[in-house]
């Protein structure tokens, strides 16, 4: 028995508030609690204990078990090749001394004047196969140093820095969010980059002019983070810093070539392929080489080498490289599986379409409706990967309803990734990484950081939104 419209969109948000609840008041891990909402909110919605069989009259319905299995399981074959290749190929130019010779080739470029520009523009490309954290703090030494040259606070180098690799990291593949977002909507991830990389431009921009305007004013340092900056040697940022005997820096040109390497391949699939008929050798070679999954096995390989291989690094080095991007990858594949898990529980109970018909009344727009639930399951328990698991999950049948063809159906997926950006605050890791590694108070952080987020977030959607609005339909 369907229950009516009403009902279904109070279990919905009944859920999703038990949600916040077991993650934020019980401190409950969100692989977890995503399961355990599914399953109160698929019986409370009317879905069997186990699957009825299809008859003549009705069609199979799925038990509340078994419809979390097909959601998680229709997900996570992708996502989870994505997300430990990717994590594996941010490893090894993590641990090479990729970041300081990417920062000190546009440093060479664009001149002392200019260190905060070659900065951000380095941070922004490092971004792409580096989570946020690691990412951000292998960046700090180079920012520690620039700061010490040039008599300023590390605040000033740094904020701009931490706040456009945050952005990629929540909208650009093959990171975890956006991949596991992009899986359960089905949306193209050839598209999602492209949209995502092109946005990107001029979000650099933006948080540069915005972090200058938030840095006129002076911040105080935290007495920790004035011993760390006092004592830190401009020496110990050099390229060389920390290698091994036999080793050598690789050059800022290698590492630029193995990171654009599978952005090229993904969009020779995604924008190259079509204009061959199907069948032929070109469209399959080019659709095969586009793949994401092939795109970064052949950037892991080109990374072994320029960057393992050539600098001295031996076979059990690079086994144990790839070994240790393994294991910090699990959770985030789980929660990304158990959050597609909860998507489809919504879709078999009627509540995803129940939310699709209230939405279509309000006539607020689609990519708005996702953008904010992002935005608030974000600042609401502080993961930007279960924010936009959970709100892909609700999304799901309103964008199967549209019948929103790939690239539109990518915008979405673009949208829900921005929501998670912005409103980064004390329940958010990434808020503590930047405020003690530059010395910021809490208040300090909640003025300069959480502003410097959400202006990107909001400033990410409103580009995804016009792309939307003049993309034609179809």
């Amino acid at each position: 028995m369907t229950l009516p419209l009403p009902a279904l969109i109070l279990i919905g948000l009944a859920g999703i508030g038990l949600l916040l609840l077991l993650i934020i008041r019980f401190k409950m891990q969100a692989f977890y609690a995503l399961l355990l909402v599914s399953v109160a909110v698929g019986l409370a919605a009317g879905l069997p204990m186990t699957t009825i069989p299809a008859t003549e009259d009705t069609p199979e319905r799925l038990g509340v078990v078994q419809a979390i299995i097909a959601g998680a399981g229709g997900t996570l074959g992708s996502v989870a090749l994505l997300v430990a290749l990717g994590s594996m190929l941010g490893k090894i130019i993590e641990l090479s001394g990729g970041a300081e010779a990417l920062a000190g080739k546009f440093t060479g470029w664009l001149g002392p004047r200019r260190v905060g520009l070659a900065l951000v523009i380095a941070a922004g490309i490092l971004a792409i196969p580096v989570f946020f954290d690691a990412g951000f703090i292998i960046l700090v030494p180079i920012i520690y140093a620039f700061s010490k040259l040039a008599g300023l606070n590390p605040v000033r180098f740094g904020l701009p820095v931490a706040g456009i690799m945050l952005a990629v990291h929540v909208a650009v593949p093959p990171h975890p969010g956006i991949v596991g977002g992009s899986g359960i909507l089905g949306a193209d991830i050839g598209w999602v980059m492209i949209f995502s990389l092109l946005i990107s431009i001029p979000l650099a921009a933006v948080s540069y002019a915005v972090s200058a305007r938030l840095n006129k004013r002076e911040f105080a340092m935290l007495d920790a983070t004035r011993e760390m900056f006092a004592s830190f040697g401009t020496d110990e940022a050099s390229a060389n810093a920390g290698l091994r005997d036999g080793e050598r820096a690789p050059s800022g040109w290698t590492v630029l070539g193995i990171i654009l390497l599978p952005l090229a391949l993904i969009m020779l699939g995604t924008a190259v392929a079509p204009l061959f008929e199907p069948g032929t050798f070109w469209h399959g070679f080019l659709a095969m080489i586009g793949q994401p999954i092939f795109a970064l096995m052949v950037a892991i390989l080109a990374a072994m080498f320029a960057l393992g291989v050539r600098r001295g690094w031996s076979a059990a080095k690079l086994g144990e490289v790839l070994e240790a991007s393994l294991p910090g990858t699990a959770v985030i594949i789980l929660v990304t599986g158990a959050g597609a898990a909860f998507g489809r529980v919504l879709t078999e109970t009627g509540i995803g379409g129940a939310v699709a018909e209230v939405l279509a009344a309000s006539g607020m727009p689609l990519l708005l409706a996702a953008f904010l639930i992002s935005l608030i399951m974000r600042a609401a328990q502080g993961s930007a990967t279960v924010a936009i698991a959970t709100t892909a999950g609700l999304m799901l049948p309103s964008v199967a309803v549209l019948g929103l063809g790939p690239v539109h159906t990518a915008l979405v997926a673009v949208a829900i990734g921005y929501g998670s950006l912005g409103l980064s605050h004390v329940n958010d890791s990434g808020f503590w990484v930047v405020t003690r590694y530059l010395g910021l108070s809490v208040k300090d952080g909640l003025r300069t950081w959480t502003v410097l987020t959400t202006v990107l977030g909001v400033a990410g959607f409103l580009l995804t939104w016009l792309l939307y609005a003049v993309i034609p339909m179809g």
